[in-house]
Order: structure tokens, then sequence, then C-alpha cells
């Protein structure tokens, strides 16, 4: 009858296809095995025909850029001319050849608009061209570069708030690295943000950079009753250096406190209304860690120095801000199991002062602000407590301080089923700061002196007493660009005020 299949011919049928599949597969892997045995093979002969060269005198007479289609020449130029063997004072060897081009491409790569990796190539020159010697080499950089703008749009949630951002940046704007981010965002607790910064390289040298921007944004202050807007802009210079990451820069920022809730406290309402920071601002950072957001080993340093409103800075705000912060992670071994177990131990500690000067060129010293004051407590602070549930507070409202230190200590390990690889680890921690205001008397007057004394007696007060200090186990998860986590944890030590 028509329509029917012999089911044994279907059986054949489906046999014979899966045959025709598993022979292709085996061709496939039988290929790329081949490919991938003749690069390797290539790559051992070069190795071999560069080491029994090292020493083997060679002139670099040309170094071309290839791919770079977007990209000034100058800006190249300043990278690949010191290759060049006639702006050398002594001749190369090929090892020597070989490592400084390496080095150039480092530094194509670490500007962020090519694509990885950057292909070195070493040929000789033509032998008809009478202007070669026997020497002589061409080098060429073959690079890939990447999109010149990218849009983002999302949304976070963390940190007790959520929002929804859009992002566009524009990369090698001109040809010689320069970028352009414009940033807008909308959230529960920061209303409106508004962000723009242009950066470029200086000298086409991608460890030191210039970049200047712009701000505007509106941001819920619950713990304190109110809304800080601010408005202004900056100009910031990055560079590599001893001691890690050096950065410095200079801000004016207008910045409002208002929207007063109307349980605002007396402290909040005395600083509402407008003031202007104008400050230079210092820091460097040196991070050893294997990776940042789940360190295994390694540690972690910065400090900031602020200096705002004092002799030509001028603003109506004046002081000298110093935050330090280090952190340090050990692996575990484990017993029996081979390799990295995955097992961490991560302590940390921070500290920070606020120091009050004179403002402007005058001698009259002023009292710390609300803007100005640190905060502490919170999940990402100080697990355990609430947003700004640390410190001095004038009835509901958590007021800030001027002196704080916090310290940490985080046990992480490995899901079982999942293993060191993945990154999630259950934590147990323990965790715990304290953060004062500098002793004033109503009555005292704010002089050099008084401030001096105030300070001290306020260090002093540190070793009163436990700081607040809470415990607690958690999920982590280790994502690319940020850290999750879910944590129980149980207060042990509670400070008033």
């Amino acid at each position: 009858m028509a329509g029917q299949i012999d089911p044994e011919d279907s059986i054949f049928e489906t046999l014979r296809k899966k045959d025709d599949a598993n022979a292709q597969e085996e061709k496939s892997q039988l290929v790329n095995g081949k490919e991938r045995a003749l690069y390797e093979k290539q790559q051992k002969r070069l190795g071999e025909l560069i080491e029994a060269n090292t020493t083997l005198p060679c002139t670099v007479s040309s170094v071309r850029v290839l791919g770079a289609v977007n990209t000034r020449p100058n800006f190249l130029k300043r990278i690949v001319d010191p290759l060049l063997s006639a702006n050398k004072d002594r001749p190369y060897t090929l090892s020597e050849a070989i490592r400084e081009t390496q080095y150039a491409a480092d530094q194509l790569r670490r500007h962020g608009i090519f694509h990885d990796p950057i292909s070195i190539t070493v040929d000789r020159p033509d032998r008809t061209d009478p202007s070669s010697t026997p020497t002589d080499v061409d080098l060429y950089l073959s690079v890939r570069e990447k999109a010149r703008i990218a849009f983002k749009v999302g949304t976070e949630a963390g940190n007790t708030e959520g929002s929804a951002f859009a992002n566009v940046y524009l990369r090698n704007l001109f040809g010689g690295a320069e970028s352009l981010s414009l940033n807008a965002a909308q959230g529960t607790r920061t209303r409106t943000a508004y962000h723009g910064s242009f950066e470029a390289p200086i000298l086409a040298d991608p460890d030191f950079r210039a970049e200047v921007g712009a701000l505007a944004s509106s941001t819920q202050k619950t713990w304190a009753s109110h809304e800080e807007v601010l408005k202004g802009g900056w100009t910031k210079f990055r560079w590599l250096g001893r001691g890690g990451k050096h950065e410095l820069g200079y801000s004016g920022i207008w910045r409002q406190v208002t929207g007063l809730a109307e349980k605002a406290s007396p402290t909040v309402r005395g600083d509402a209304g407008d003031s202007v920071k104008s400050s230079i601002t210092y820091s460097v950072t040196n991070d050893q860690r294997d990776y940042p957001l789940l360190p295994h080993r390694g540690y972690f340093t910065k400090s900031t120095l602020e200096l705002a409103g004092w002799g030509p800075l001028q603003g109506d705000v004046a002081f000298g801000k110093a935050e330090m912060e280090g952190q340090g992670a050990i692996a575990i071994p484990i017993p029996g199991v081979p390799g990295h177990s995955g097992v961490s131990l991560t302590t940390g500690f921070r500290a920070g002062l606020i120091y009050p000067l004179p403002l402007g060129l005058d001698s009259t010293f002023q009292p710390s602000r609300i803007n100005d004051r640190f905060q502490l407590g919170g999940p990402t602070d100080v697990r355990g407590f609430r947003l700004g549930g640390l410190g001095p507070s004038d009835g509901n409202d958590a007021v800030g301080g001027d002196l704080y230190a916090a310290g940490s200590a985080n046990l992480l390990v490995p899901l079982p089923r999942l293993g060191s690889e993945k990154p999630f680890r259950i934590q147990a921690f323990i965790n715990g700061g304290r953060l004062l205001a500098l002793k004033q008397s109503e009555r005292e007057k704010m002089d050099a002196a008084s401030v001096r004394r105030n300070v001290s007696s306020t260090i002093a007060e540190f070793g009163n007493g436990l700081p607040s200090m809470a415990a607690g186990v958690g999920l982590v998860y280790g994502h690319p660009v940020a850290r999750f986590e879910l944590n129980f944890s149980l207060p042990l030590v509670i400070r008033k005020g």
C-alpha cells in the first residue's frame, strides 16, 4: 500500500545517518587535530629558530601596524618609532628586537582599542632594495580594532536600591585612544544621575591619562531624612608609578541638602541649604589580588587624601580628609585535596579622619557638614547593621562622624557539589567598626589648638571598649562585574551613638 514504510528500512536508515554523522565528526576532529599539530609544530620551529639565533645581530628597518584604519598614524608612530634601529644607540640582537616588539604590542593592547591577540610578524626586506643590508628585518603588528560605539541599557539591584540606566561609550574618538562616556540613571534612591567624562592618553602612553567630566545627580538619603543634589565637574590625571596606580584630581561641586522629611532632626536642618566644595584629591592604589571580587591570595591597599577649601581653593567648606584601606587573602590547603582547594581566608581593615581647616585665607575653623562626614554600616559595608547604623545620630537620623575604623574577616568555602572552579562560595564572617564625631564644646572656639586637642581625644576614645560587631554566614557569587551576597547575620556588640 502507498504510504507504508518497512520498519527494517527505517531502522537501517537511522543507523546509516548515525554512522554518517559519526564519520563526519571523526573527520572534523581529525582535520582539527592535524591543524593544531601543524600550528604547534610551526610555533615550536619558530621558537627553535629564535632560540638558535638569539644573539644574531639585526637592524629594524621598518615597523608597520596593519589593520588600524581608524587610528591616527602619528599616535601609532609614538609607540612604534622607538623600535627602529635608527633611534637606538646600539644594535639589536634578534631576541632583543622581538622583546621590544612584544612590549610595543602590549602598549597597543593596554589602550583598549584593539582586540586580543595582536600578532607579530618578522620578515626580511626585499633583497633587490639597494638601501637594505643583510641584517635588516621588517616588523609587522597585525591588529583588529574594537567597535567605536557601544550602547547599553539595563537595570541594577543591590545595596538597598534598584535603578535603570543607559550608557553610551565612544571609543577611539579622534584616533588616539580617546573615549567619551555618557551615563544616565534613575532609581529608587538615586532619583536621577547624569554623568559624562572624556578621557585621553598623554603622549600615547597607556599608563598616563587625563580625564575631564561633569555630573548632576539627586539622591535620597533616607538614613538622614533629606535629599542631596549635586552639580559640578572635575579633572583628573592617572599614571602608573612606584607603589601602584596614582590619581591626582581637582573637583568643584555645588551641593544642596533639600527635601527634608517632616521629622528631620535639628542637625540635618542646620546643614540644609547650599554649599560649594572645591578640593584637590590624591590617591594611590596597589591591587595584587588574583581575583579582586573573590580573592584567594594576594593583597590590596588604597590611600586617599583630600584637601578642601584651604588657601586659594576657596568654596565654603574646609577640611583635610584621609582614608586608608587594606585587604589580604591567603589560600588554605586541605589535606587530601590536590591542587587549589578553593578555601581562603580574607581579612580587611580601613580607617578615615576628617580634620577641620581654616576656610580660604581666614583663620576661622568650621565643623564638618553632613555632606562630608563618613557613614558606617550597611550590607556592603559593615554587615549586620542598617545603612548608616553605626556612629552619631540625632533622633532617627544618622548624621555621620569625623573618625572611623572598621575591620572584617571572611572564611570562604566552595559549595560541595560545584567545586573550587565555580564562582560560588559559602562564607562565614565577623566584622565590626566604630564611627565617632570630633569632641567639640559648643562654647569652645574652634582654633588650631582646640582642633588638635579634640582630634587627639577622639582618637583616644577608640580604645574605650569594643566596637560594634556582628557575625554571620552567607552565600557569595563572584560575577565578573560585581559581587553578590545573601547573608544572615547576628549583632554581637552594639555601641550607642
